[in-house]
């Protein structure tokens, strides 16, 4: 059987034309830019119009990407889609996106690790690639979290934004692939800690969407050791370091994180993307919009050594080496 490399085509995004800052969320809570500041990092957020669909957002960023690669929709035959707030119960997100594109074959379905969902999205979809079953995949990580938000309760709704980020991978033989594609990826959950970071409504539970609780101090105290955790055994099993990747690409939820995650690791602070001062935390499409952001900058480059890593409700946590 032929080794098979997921490589990166293309890479795409989207945000929805609301920007909501720091002040003017002061108008609806009692908070201000400087106590969001000081202790996340972040100074504005996009939220989705009424109209607005994750779906819609998923699909401007696969078009986005789609275009970056060079490539149309029928050129693909797999979409695995990252989303905590679908358009509905079912069927599933990554359908309407199918169909949104005119794509009539292959498969098409969401999957949900709530923040992690974009690194889960990226072993799924590696994994049916090196197996030969499917040749070209849409990883998409798409969001409505402003939907889910308490809007009276300022502890959460300062921190999280609306937006999609989509990847295009391409199984190519090891051979021909030049050293390219997705390394490893490192995949790990504890539902012991369910009730630190979830929804208080659901289907089965209470037949309502709900909203987010967070038990924030907890989040933080947990995610700089999980991450941790993730990298160092993308690094042991690649024999790559701190040293010797180009470019950390977290996902982007509160910049302490960000920067305490790489301090313990040794990454020094140059190779690390942050966007999350823009984007605030939009849950799975954090990683591919920086991915996007960084990548249309031109610090991504052919060849570059991209670590990726996320930890989310559940918790879930996991990380992706990928060799642009």
């Amino acid at each position: 059987m032929t080794d098979i490399r997921s490589v990166v085509r293309g890479v795409g995004s989207y945000l929805p034309a609301r920007a909501l800052t720091n002040a003017d969320l002061a108008q609806i809570v009692d908070t201000s830019d400087e106590w969001i500041v000081q202790r996340t990092g972040i100074r504005e957020r996009h939220i989705a119009a009424d109209n607005e669909l994750t779906s819609d957002l998923a699909l401007h960023a696969a078009r986005a990407a789609l275009a970056d690669a060079g490539m149309d929709a029928g050129d693909i035959d797999l979409i695995v889609l990252a989303t905590s707030t679908p358009d509905n119960t079912f069927p599933a997100t990554a359908v309407s996106v199918q169909a949104g594109l005119g794509i009539t074959r292959g498969a098409a379905f969401d999957l949900q690790a709530v923040c992690s969902g974009f690194v889960f999205a990226v072993a799924t979809a590696d994994s049916f690639l090196k197996s030969g079953a499917f040749k070209r995949a849409l990883v998409i990580g798409a969001e409505t979290f402003s939907r889910i938000l308490d809007w009276s309760d300022r502890t959460t709704c300062v921190l999280f934004g609306d937006g999609a980020g989509a990847l295009v991978l391409e199984g190519v033989a090891a051979q021909d692939a030049g050293g390219r594609g997705v390394l490893t990826t490192h995949l790990r959950s504890d539902g012991r800690h369910k009730n630190k970071l979830y929804v208080d409504g659901g289907v089965s539970s209470t037949k309502t969407v709900g909203f987010l609780r967070m038990e924030g101090r907890e989040v933080f105290r947990h995610a700089v050791g999980m991450i941790t955790d993730v990298i160092v055994d993308a690094f042991e099993a690649t024999g790559e370091s701190a040293q010797t990747i180009d470019w950390f690409v977290p996902h982007q939820a509160n910049r302490r994180i960000i920067d305490a995650s790489a301090a313990k690791l040794g990454i020094a602070s140059e190779k690390v993307v942050v966007t999350v001062d823009r984007h605030g935390n939009t849950s799975a499409a954090s990683i591919p919009l920086a991915l996007a952001t960084a990548h249309a900058d031109g610090r991504i480059k052919t060849g570059d050594l991209v670590l990726l890593e996320a930890m989310g409700g559940g918790f879930t946590w996991g990380s992706a080496l990928i060799r642009w």
